[in-house]
């Protein structure tokens, strides 16, 4: 009987912090912090989502701000360009057919990797990427390889309604902001980003 106790108390305590600890397992260790386009990449590669902005066409060119999940490539071989599989029922994909400027903002903090710190505090790394999101040709090689590496970090996608119109975008990167410890942003070309091998 306190055996049966014992266990029915571990799995509450355990459910108790499920609310508290949402990390993703990591596929690669986290970089050195000095090491800004090692530190870039991991931190798209490890992420599944972000906040992607567009120039909203119903909201007379103001920013619209949107939860979306990407993927740079399948796990372990990230390319560093995030691509997307979104709907012109949403308005992400609409205004971004009328007007290509976007950017994508990623946190650290959705990996568990940032101890106790606030999301918002230097030692949380983020990462904002800005540039066009640009529609893929439907049948082209990297249109391939992007739904890929989509249905391959987020497998639901595939059973997402035929009937939506799902299509694969990419954000052509130029330029990159990132913060992942105190004195303000690394600087990091784009070309550099690109390059990086992981």
């Amino acid at each position: 009987m306190k055996t049966k106790v014992f266990y029915c108390c571990l799995v509450l305590f355990f459910l108790g912090f499920q609310g508290y600890v949402d990390a993703r397992l990591l596929v690669e260790s986290k970089p050195d912090r000095d090491d800004t386009a090692a530190y870039a990449r991991w931190l798209v590669s490890q992420n599944s989502w972000g906040i992607l902005t567009t120039l909203s066409i119903e909201l007379e060119g103001s920013p619209f701000g949107n939860v979306v999940s990407f993927s740079d490539g399948i796990p372990g071989k990230g390319t560093g360009v995030p691509y997307f599989y979104l709907t012109t029922l949403d308005p992400t994909a609409r205004n971004a057919l009328k007007d290509h400027r976007s950017s994508l903002a990623i946190s650290e903090y959705p990996l568990g990797t940032c101890s106790n710190a606030d999301p918002e505090s230097p030692v949380c790394a983020k990462i904002t990427l800005t540039g066009r999101l640009v529609l893929l040709e439907a049948n082209s090689k990297e249109a391939e390889f992007a739904r890929t590496a989509l249905f391959t970090k987020h497998p639901e996608m595939k059973g997402w309604p035929k009937g939506h119109d799902f299509q694969v975008f990419k954000l052509e990167i130029e330029d990159i902001f990132m913060i992942n410890w105190f004195g303000g942003p690394k600087p990091l070309t784009v070309d550099q980003y690109l390059k990086y091998k992981m």
